[in-house]
């Protein structure tokens, strides 16, 4: 693959991650069944403000992407088209797709939106444009004091959903299937989305992640 052709597909995989995530948490949203940790606090935030999910999504990136400068963490390209393109995607697939009625529709937007979440996940860490601000906030602050990236990631998103769900964010079984089959789906996308080096060779999947970051924006 030429120079030129690895850059526009990596770039294609990047935006098209970042869209794709935005949509399939929205569908998590029409589901009525759970949100991603991050996102039930994003929806608390949204009843509590009156402003729409996905421009409280860019608020809080924005805002959690400033606490990268004591961490001494690089942002990337992906770093901050993370924080433009989850929210606008969000809102636009909300304005697209209504809520869901019944058991079987509830459950199959649940199951849809987890799994586009996982094939989102592969092509945007795949396309290798640097960290979401959430993870580049857990693997800093791994860094800057020595605790486990799991135990760094465990307090973060716990304090993230008890504070969404006190402000009115959903909790649900949603949120658990999330929790326990993001990791398998994305790492299962990274190895189809994966990005063969522009000289040829081996493929090297996430490069300069840290060992158990978690795998989202």
């Amino acid at each position: 693959m030429s120079t030129r052709g690895h850059l526009a597909r990596r770039l294609v995989q990047l935006y098209a991650g970042l869209a794709l995530y935005g949509a399939s948490s929205a569908l998590l949203v029409r589901s009525g069944l759970g949100l991603e940790p991050w996102n039930v606090l994003h929806q608390g935030l949204a009843e509590r403000t009156g402003l729409s999910i996905g421009v409280v999504l860019t608020i809080v990136g924005a805002a959690v992407l400033l606490t990268w400068i004591p961490l001494r963490q690089r942002p990337g390209l992906g770093t901050v088209s993370n924080v433009l393109v989850i929210g606008m995607a969000m809102d636009a697939t909300l304005a697209l797709v209504p809520d869901a009625h019944g058991p079987l529709p509830r459950v199959t937007l649940m199951v849809t939106g987890i799994v586009l979440n996982g094939a989102a996940t592969g092509l945007y860490i795949a396309a290798r444009f640097g960290p979401g601000p959430r993870d580049g906030l857990m693997t800093g602050l791994h860094q800057r004091t020595g605790v486990s990236i799991r135990l760094v990631r465990t307090a973060i998103e716990f304090a993230v959903v008890a504070t969404g769900f006190a402000l009115g964010g959903t909790v649900g079984i949603g949120t658990l299937l999330y929790a326990v089959s993001i990791g398998p789906l994305a790492q299962l996308f990274l190895r189809v989305f994966a990005v063969p080096p522009a000289s040829g060779g081996s493929t090297v999947v996430a490069t300069g992640q840290p060992r158990g970051a978690i795998l989202r924006p």
